[in-house]
């Protein structure tokens, strides 16, 4: 796979780590061998089944390819946080019956993901069926990647396929563990996610904004230092903001914020001032007494926020701001909403930065990425076509712009 030619200017060792990847399409004579198959089907669900379904369609052309090359598809997947316990709302049922719907193919869910049973099911597949395990979290082994329970997932399949983008952060027995008994390569959602984000890396077009929402400052602390001096401006909102806010002490009231990060948080404002990065904050904010959809708000500057007022969302000011900067912008990328969006009074701010970003579609590169961004873009009604790339990665989006080294991406080059 030659990718250098979205990889201009970027570092070498970037290029060779995109151009080595080993990708499906160089898989030959896969007809009849078993495939296994690592997606991310971890998708919101209710009583009535899958409520957001984009997940398991970004990995359709991978499985339907595979199906068309008559392969034995063994489909490995988690669903929420398990903690190694068989937990009935997170079984798989809705997620089959989605899939198949979406596939339009019978999908034939197991009750487990490794033992003589499902060897006996995996056994008895003929060419171009579907399986799918259950929820590869029920056991504790996964996510400790035990050698024991690796090497009885691989025994199960001739090949590994890795079209988990955002799972490939974590070193899993099924996103890398496995890699180790089987050939291993990238399913076509992999390839995609890596080439639309490589070239940031390195050569982004410049000017270039980076915005970071959300809540934690532990999960942003990497990728704001890696575009210290790479990005002309980042702009922070959500009640990561709050905790800098607090830092550079200002009265966030009652607001959400870190207390225990606020020298991390301090540290950075200060490292950046250094380096002469610009960081924009918000100026004004809405402010309510309580986080619900009938919140009475106030658009208050900064200066006027206390007792017990609760930040949860960017002010109209700062929604300017915001915009102007992204109208300059040749690149921007965009992790974190602004605010509560969830409830009506506080999507405004994370409204805004969609709908100014969404203008940019033929004048700038928009790179969006986390489940929480996406899930604010369809509230928001914004359709993903409006950007660049819409990541299906949240955590590892974050450590691969990073510059880290993904162990579910690591075994596949």
């Amino acid at each position: 796979m030659d990718l250098s030619k979205y990889c201009k200017g970027a570092h070498k060792n970037d290029i060779v780590r995109v151009t080595m990847l080993h990708t499906l399409k160089q898989l030959k004579n896969i007809k009849g061998r078993h495939v296994m198959l690592r997606v991310d089907f971890n998708v919101p669900i209710d009583k009535h089944g899958v409520t957001d379904n984009t997940r398991i369609k970004e990995t359709l052309p991978t499985i339907k390819y595979l199906l068309r090359k008559r392969a034995k598809v063994i489909v490995m997947t988690h669903l929420g946080r398990p903690e190694g316990r068989i937990v009935d709302g997170l079984k798989l049922d809705a997620v089959a019956k989605c899939l198949e719907k979406l596939v339009e193919h019978r999908v034939h869910k197991l009750h487990n993901c490794v033992g003589k049973p499902v060897a006996a099911e995996i056994k008895k597949m003929k060419n171009g069926e579907i399986i799918l395990l259950e929820n590869i979290r029920f056991h504790p082994e996964e996510e400790k990647c035990e050698p024991k329970f690796t090497k009885e997932l691989a025994e199960l399949g001739d090949i590994f396929v890795n079209d988990a983008f955002a799972a490939c952060h974590r070193k899993h027995s099924s996103t890398a563990g496995i890699a180790k008994y089987l050939p291993a390569y990238a399913g076509f959602l992999v390839e995609k996610e890596i080439k639309n984000l490589t070239p940031l890396l390195k050569n982004p077009k410049k000017p270039l904004t980076l915005i970071v929402g959300g809540a934690k400052v532990d999960t942003k602390i990497g990728l704001l230092k890696s575009f210290f001096g790479k990005a002309e401006y980042i702009l922070i909102g959500g009640a990561l903001a709050n905790t800098f806010l607090a830092a550079e002490g200002y009265d966030v009231g009652a607001s959400l914020y870190e207390k225990d990060k606020i020298e991390v948080a301090r540290n950075l404002l200060l490292l950046a001032e250094k380096r002469g990065q610009k960081i924009v904050l918000p100026k004004d904010v809405i402010v309510a007494d309580m986080a619900t959809e009938y919140a009475k708000t106030l658009d208050l500057p900064l200066e006027d926020v206390e007792g017990k007022m609760k930040i949860l969302d960017i002010g109209s000011e700062t929604r300017k701001l915001f915009a102007e900067i992204i109208a300059q912008s040749k690149s921007v990328i965009w992790n974190g909403p602004m605010g509560l969006y969830e409830f009506t009074p506080f999507c405004s701010g994370t409204k805004a930065i969609a709908a100014a970003l969404a203008k940019m579609h033929k004048k700038a590169g928009t790179y969006i990425g986390g489940g929480d961004t996406i899930d604010a873009l369809k509230r928001c009604k914004i359709s993903a076509k409006k950007f660049t790339f819409v990541s299906t990665g949240g955590g590892a989006m974050l450590e691969f712009l990073e510059g880290r080294k993904l162990p579910g991406i690591a075994v596949l080059m």
